[in-house]
């Protein structure tokens, strides 16, 4: 049935393959990501940044509700008079004094706040801005395998990469011993830092079962003691610092144990957990005697470092921990240590079940768009504000203090404004004709802060990859320096809540196609077999050919029988963009030319005044 676009108009196709699926909100992109924001983006940083103590404990600052007052200006009006279309932001904000039990509560102005129009796109300064959707390296743990140049063995390598605070580095080097990096600093054995974490050796090798790679460390590893082992990291750290055992236990509890300092962010530590599956047993155990010795009265012979203080491992649900612990911890466990070294020795054994990632893989690049960039530089310019707050709450009289004497917005403001204003990101908005103001839009930047440089991009990171298959096209992307590293979303996909792109297809059961939709990510779309859009079906889905054209995991192009299908695609335009879809037959072009084409009509000037 032809859609009715216009009234008294409709729209006609004369494809041979009928449209499954309309095609999406081209703008959801930016228009979901901002209202997220919105609705959920913000109370996240303000829960994060609160409570606000002073350096006494006595007196705290609590942010509430968040609310949008009534917009000042409308968009045409904004535009004509050189100003920011925005809406003043209030949040609701508390003042206690615990000594006296006194609470002031306040509803405080956070400044105005930058609204996305209706088009997708921010007016600041009366001019039309967009906000580039940035490709980057998703946060959880990496496994790569790299040739030693000196002795011609393989090194494994194996990397925690957090949303944000210091990096946590293993390897198996040519002699296989394992060794860990902290913060990117000087390598040191792995043993060392297990042993700082409360380990004892006999419990290392029960751990990872006697693996060669562990006893050959704990040869080579000379420190007995966990005051030793956490002296000696505490010298790789920070050399030329006296060290002690206290300060040790305090710094690596910052580094990575720390919620304030290291964040995984919710998709880091779903990636964690399907990367490095559950526990064993033996780690269970001895991981449930720790959490059981810190449950039990300290010892008050023990000196202050040798008591149980890692508390924050008790707080991340796994077996024999507090089931009411919460269920989604974005700080290191003991657990993810002794899981990804324990995935390390297992891959350098050489153990059936253990690979290395692909980082140029499309589950391993995940999409941050503008509400989560907004969101981190509302997060910069609240820690800035934390700072001006603790220090006022110490000098003003406490009599006088109102949450609005405390806040000073001036640091949330200015970064807001810088955002939007010399961000990498955030670009002025191309309107030679509506096919290129959305295209910018939908674009997707591997560049920007956080990302690659053009400098340093290699090739494989250019390069197509068969997870771009209905994510990002394989054809738009610009000649010259940036090629390959800023892409178009094509025409169907979709960004999921962990900001991975789905690409729809249709499900097939038992060689019957389907009407059920399922949006797969890269890493779901791996384990199925997948038929092109145009096979041929009879009127009730079943297919008409004996073999089927299919591709499997890695793009593997491969004939199987109907009943080995499992989707199928639901258009043939899903692999491309919207401005290659533009394009009549395709598919009879070279791919070079087609990708002048593709980047040709966004150029064209329209002869009409839409």
């Amino acid at each position: 049935m032809p859609d009715v676009i216009v009234p008294g108009r409709e729209r006609v196709s004369f494809s041979k393959i009928p449209e499954v699926l309309p095609l999406p909100d081209l703008i959801g992109i930016q228009r979901e990501s901002f209202d997220w924001l919105l609705r959920d983006g913000l109370a996240e940083v303000l829960a994060e940044v609160s409570p606000i103590e002073d350096f006494t404990e006595t007196y705290q600052l609590i942010f509430g509700k968040h609310q949008f007052k009534e917009l000042k200006y409308s968009v045409e009006e904004c535009k004509d008079k050189d100003m920011t279309y925005s809406a003043p932001l209030f949040v609701e904000a508390q003042f206690i004094n615990k000594e006296t039990g006194e609470i002031k509560e306040q509803e405080v102005f956070m400044g105005d706040f930058p609204v996305m129009t209706g088009k997708g796109t921010f007016v600041i300064n009366g001019t039309e801005r967009v906000v580039v959707s940035q490709l980057v390296r998703s946060p959880g743990v990496y496994f790569s395998r790299e040739l030693d140049k000196t002795s011609d063995k393989d090194l494994f390598i194996a990397k925690v990469i957090p949303s944000r605070g210091a990096w946590l580095e293993f390897e198996v080097d040519k002699r296989d011993t394992v060794g860990v990096r902290i913060d990117r600093k000087r390598r040191q054995n792995v043993t060392v830092l297990l042993k700082a974490l409360g380990w004892t050796e006999d419990e290392i090798l029960e751990l990872f079962d006697g693996a060669a790679s562990i006893r050959a460390t704990l040869e080579k590893d000379h420190f007995h003691s966990q005051g030793e082992a956490l002296e000696d990291i505490y010298r790789k750290l920070r050399p030329g610092e006296p060290p002690t055992a206290e300060s040790a236990q305090t710094l690596l509890e910052n580094l990575f144990f720390n919620s304030k300092r290291y964040d995984l962010a919710r998709v880091g530590r779903y990636k964690l957990g399907k990367k490095l599956g559950e526990p064993s047993e033996i780690a269970r155990r001895q991981l449930k005697a720790k959490f059981d010795g810190m449950k039990a009265t300290d010892n008050p012979d023990k000196k202050d470092w040798e008591q149980p203080r890692w508390r924050i491992f008790s707080e991340a649900p796994a077996a024999g921990r507090d089931k009411a612990a919460p269920t989604f911890k974005g700080v290191l466990t003991l657990e993810d240590i002794v899981k990804t070294v324990q995935y390390l020795v297992k891959l350098h054994a050489g153990e059936e079940g253990y690979e290395e990632d692909d980082i140029d893989h499309f589950g391993n690049r995940r999409i941050r768009s503008v509400g989560e960039l907004i969101q981190n530089q509302v997060r910069l310019g609240l820690t800035r504000m934390e700072r001006v707050v603790r220090e006022r709450m110490t000098t003003q009289d406490v009599e006088a203090i109102t949450p609005q004497t405390l806040i000073n917005i001036r640091p949330v403001v200015a970064a807001i404004k810088e955002f939007f204003g010399t961000s990498q990101l955030s670009q002025f908005m191309d309107q030679t004709n509506p096919l290129a103001g959305l295209t910018h839009k939908r674009r997707l930047s591997a560049l920007g802060p956080g990302g690659l440089s053009r400098e340093r991009a290699g090739f494989e990171v250019r390069d197509v990859h068969p997870s771009h298959y209905g994510r990002m096209c394989p054809i738009e992307t610009p000649e010259g320096p940036n090629i390959g590293l800023i892409g178009s979303l094509s025409s169907y996909g979709r960004i999921n809540p962990y900001g991975f792109i789905e690409t729809p297809y249709r499900k097939v059961q038992k060689g019957r196609v389907t009407d059920q939709i399922d949006y797969l990510t890269a890493d779901e779309e791996d384990r199925h077999v997948i038929a092109q859009a145009n096979t041929p079906i009879d009127p009730r889905g079943r297919f008409t050919e004996d073999k089927v054209l299919v591709r499997r995991k890695g793009g593997e192009v491969d004939y199987v029988t109907p009943v080995d299908v499992d989707y199928m695609d639901v258009s043939p335009k899903q692999i491309v963009s919207v401005a290659a879809a533009l394009i009549p037959f395709l598919e009879h072009d070279d791919a070079n030319r087609a990708l002048m084409g593709a980047n040709m009509q966004r150029q064209a000037v329209p002869l009409l005044r839409a």
